[in-house]
């Protein structure tokens, strides 16, 4: 009986946990679950043309300061939500000006092509040109809109780097050596 004891003080029952990441999120994922108690089990890869990949972790069920540990996990999984929504948000609004923009030059060079039909010529030039240009300037707009946002958002980002850097730390320190 006391061997069957000592055989069984040797069980580690495990919880399994999976996470499909982006690609280029897989280094932050598989670092960070690692402060967090989990091992890395294996990674694989989406089908060709989906930017996902899905990580197979695994920790024991039995780890010290389990609650803490899984707080500190949601604070991590949160951070790096609000980093993919800011790095969404770097072009969101460049997309809206540069679409609207671009709109706005296909309806006057509709009514240019309009006017142009029915022989009211100098309607026909009022129309064309904003239209010609509403058809130019969205890439540039676009690329200066993103710019701005780019420099506005860098920063944030960082911050939540910074935080997820701190929660790890935090997680790290309770692991048992």
């Amino acid at each position: 009986m006391s061997e069957f004891k000592k055989h069984g003080e040797d069980f580690i029952g495990y919880e399994y946990k999976d996470v499909t990441v982006d690609r280029d999120k897989e280094g932050v994922f598989t670092d960070g679950y690692t402060n967090f108690g989990w091992t890395l089990e294996g990674t694989s890869r989406s089908a060709i043309g989906i930017p996902t990949v899905n990580i197979k972790l695994k920790r024991d069920r039995k780890i010290q300061n389990k609650v803490e540990l899984t707080r500190l996990q949601r604070q991590f999984e949160s951070n790096v939500k609000e980093i993919e929504k800011l790095e969404q948000s770097k072009t969101t609004a460049a997309n809206i000006t540069a679409f609207t923009i671009g709109i706005v030059g296909t309806a006057c060079l509709a009514g240019s092509v309009f006017s142009f039909l029915a022989g009211m010529i100098p309607l026909f030039i009022v129309l064309a040109v904003p239209g010609l240009i509403g058809w130019t300037l969205p890439y540039f707009c676009f690329i200066r809109s993103r710019e701005k946002r780019i420099a506005a958002i860098t920063p944030l980002i960082e911050q939540r780097y910074d935080s997820i850097y701190e929660v790890c730390e935090k997680a790290h320190g309770l692991l048992p050596l």
